[in-house]
């Protein structure tokens, strides 16, 4: 089959970083256009624009990776939809939950896909660990991600906006893998969220989580003020005794203490690869579900105002 005809609209780091390398490296895509309101233009792309919408001019291409802030990534995503073209969001995949319902709703309607992305998914560390702890019940869960938002994010003045996340821009990749692999479904019970003084997006959070059945210790830790090594972890425990900790964000997998999977991330690969597979079939996959946790730590969550941040 010929590669599919795709364009990138949002040259940020995270387009730079991962999904130019990858789309070049994968023969069942070819980068035609790129949208870049800095007017950066790769060598890759035999077009560039400013303005999303001229890229969506083109018949060509057939599916473009939306890498914007989530604050205006709707809007875009229903143009693109509306012009004929299907859909990868990078996460979070919208502003709201009602955003992306509309998405998901307008895909069908128009016979596009639309795809969102959760990175730390796409790590067979990840899959090993839903295998095992399929058809336990969970006594611990201790999720730990710190990180240094200077270093991830220099300058980035959209992530400090409301609708930008704050902390749960990375936050929520944690949350999605917790919801890969669970054997049951989390909420939120409590939200402790920590909002510097001159900003509208937290730096820091604290949750805990209930679960339908049995009452186990279960929380999570978020903070980018971490300077040094960086924390990615999460740690499970089930009322049978097993215990397994999953590392470096996703990457590595200890069971009993033993090392199971320690591989490099390829994420972004398997991301492309599901996509291609959406494509051919023409089905769409929306998974939600770590978008929801998001916003019930925001609606449950009360607000702790900490020192003001300055880059």
């Amino acid at each position: 089959m010929a590669p599919h005809q795709i364009g990138i609209i949002g040259l940020g780091k995270i387009a730079q970083d991962q999904h130019l390398p990858v789309i070049k490296a994968n023969p069942d895509f070819e980068l035609l256009a790129v949208a870049s309101q800095r007017g950066l233009k790769p060598d890759e792309a035999k077009y560039s624009f400013q303005d999303y919408r001229d890229l969506l001019k083109i018949p060509e291409v057939e599916a473009v990776s939306i890498c914007t802030p989530p604050q205006v990534r709707h809007q875009i995503a229903r143009d693109a939809l509306l012009a004929g073209k299907s859909v990868l969001l990078e996460k979070p995949p919208a502003a709201t939950l009602s955003e992306l319902e509309d998405l998901k709703e307008l895909a069908a309607k128009v016979g596009r896909v639309v795809f969102t992305t959760w990175h730390a998914q796409y790590n067979k560390a990840v899959e090993e660990a839903k295998k095992a702890l399929a058809g336990w019940t969970i006594k611990r869960l201790l999720v730990t991600w710190k990180e240094d938002v200077r270093h991830w994010h220099p300058g980035q003045q959209w992530i400090w906006q409301a609708g930008g996340f704050g902390v749960f821009d990375p936050g929520i990749n944690a949350l999605s893998i917790v919801t890969r692999i669970m054997p049951e479904p989390v909420f939120i019970k409590t939200s402790n969220l920590e909002f510097p003084a001159n900003r509208d997006a937290p730096i820091a959070a604290h949750l805990t989580f209930s679960m339908s059945h049995g009452q186990g210790d279960l929380e999570a830790v978020f903070d980018w003020r971490q300077t040094g090594p960086q924390t990615w972890d999460i740690e499970v425990e089930t009322e049978a005794g097993l215990s397994l900790k999953l590392s470096h964000g996703g990457s590595c997998l200890e069971i009993g203490g033993r090392q199971v999977v320690q591989e490099e991330p390829a994420e972004y690969q398997g991301i492309y690869r599901r996509f291609d597979e959406l494509l051919n079939t023409r089905q769409s996959e929306v998974d939600d579900a770590p978008f929801r946790l998001v916003g019930d730590a925001f609606m449950v969550g009360k607000r702790v105002q900490v020192d003001a941040f300055e880059d």
